[in-house]
């Protein structure tokens, strides 16, 4: 049997598909599997370190958000360890009924505080925070505008919100002008990423408030990549152009430098009371469990007593874009931590990221339609506990199959 549906006659002869027709005609990912040349689904043996394990085999990793390196430190893996000895693994409930615990409460008065502003709002992922949020802000009379390369968390909430969408060319506050031009009477939401998480690249932050306050607009900021990362205090993208008191509503996920899985909200306090009260993701979804709100926690608490990690992390930025662009390869945009090379055509893609595995790489790949077609790219990032040998050796290794498939 291969899964197929056995119909009755009746049924066939009314022309009804198969639902799962679509699932037995897919069958791209096993023709990659079959040669040899499949990204994705990798298993890893260890802890997402500088260097992990894959079939045994050591490999240095610059396929992580793991930009701090605090998933593995000892003080957020113990506290983890003492929110589960005191609370056990699960709320069995929403936030909103039985899920609320003081702990959840005392985190979200730190990373209101941590990212200076009034109130936060902790859900259990970060993708569910983007869509909890704009489908309760942005209603039925309402816009959401974003930028053509936001993440799909934020293209999702569009989706579930009964407002009209638009957006506007990456990056362009020219076109952002246009389209808010062209809107008059109307609540407006602009969101947009403050890294880009494919690109590396930084959000205009300055020319996207100027065009917002000047149409009336509110700005939401999805920092998923830049807290951690950006500011003198790793406060994110508008604690790196001093704007923090300008931005409307800044959203984190806690799988990036916070080292565990989440995400929030942070703005001002009546409307995240309202989000509160209003977003279905997080009033229908199960609480973000005791260790993940207490790794989180120490995580914040590391960041703020421990800023060498980001001297580190840049020095280690500064070194692999300079190592990369010396080397010939076409790396975009990117001023931050993650740096991806342009290869093309996804097939050169894949057969790269297999090299490179090869060669004790870890990196990760993004073909279309992640990425406009023949823009194909391997898309790298790096933590502050990588060591110099580490990095020589991954530009070593691009290097290497670089020349081998004619990129350099």
């Amino acid at each position: 049997m291969d899964g197929r549906l056995v119909q009755d006659p009746s049924v066939a002869m009314t022309g009804t598909t198969d639902i799962f027709e679509k699932c037995f005609k897919f069958n791209t990912a096993r023709q990659l599997q079959e040669a040899g040349v499949y990204p994705f689904f990798r298993v890893i043996e260890s802890a997402q370190d500088p260097e992990v394990f894959i079939n045994g085999k050591k490999m240095v990793m610059v396929g992580s958000n793991n930009y701090l390196g605090l998933t593995n430190h000892p003080k957020v893996k113990e506290a983890a360890i003492e929110a589960v000895k005191k609370y056990g693994t699960g709320c069995a409930g929403s936030r909103f009924l039985n899920g609320t615990l003081d702990i959840h409460v005392k985190l979200e008065e730190k990373l209101a505080r941590f990212m200076r502003k009034e109130a936060a709002l902790v859900f259990s992922t970060g993708f569910q925070v983007n869509l909890g949020v704009i489908s309760a802000l942005v209603g039925k009379d309402d816009i959401v505008i974003m930028d053509k390369m936001d993440h799909a968390s934020i293209v999702d909430g569009c989706r579930l919100s009964y407002g009209e969408v638009k957006r506007f060319k990456h990056n362009d506050m020219a076109d952002l002008e246009r389209v808010l031009t062209e809107i008059n009477g109307r609540g407006k939401l602009v969101v947009v990423d403050g890294v880009f998480s494919m690109e590396g690249d930084i959000i205009d932050l300055p020319g996207a408030l100027k065009v917002t306050k000047k149409h009336g607009a509110r700005l939401m900021v999805d920092d998923a990549h830049g807290i951690g990362v950006l500011g003198k205090t790793g406060r994110g993208t508008a604690e790196h152009f001093g704007l923090e008191d300008e931005v409307d509503l800044i959203m984190g996920t806690y799988s990036k430098s916070l080292a565990s899985i989440g995400g929030f909200i942070a703005g001002d306090d009546d409307v995240i009371h309202y989000i509160k009260h209003f977003a279905r993701a997080l009033i229908f979804s199960a609480s973000p469990p005791p260790a993940s709100v207490a790794a989180v926690s120490a995580a914040v608490d590391i960041i703020e007593n421990e800023p060498e990690r980001l001297e580190m992390l840049w020095k280690n930025t500064h070194k692999m874009l300079g190592g990369f662009k010396e080397l010939g390869f076409k790396i975009g945009p990117s001023r931050t931590p993650i740096i991806p090379i342009t290869v093309g055509e996804d097939e050169v893609a894949f057969k790269m990221i297999i090299m490179l595995q090869e060669e004790g790489v870890f990196a990760n790949v993004a073909v279309s339609p992640a990425v406009p077609p023949g823009k194909a790219l391997i898309r790298t990032s790096y933590m502050a506990t990588h060591t110099d040998d580490h990095l020589d050796k991954v530009l070593e290794a691009f290097k290497k199959v670089g020349k081998a498939i004619g990129l350099i």
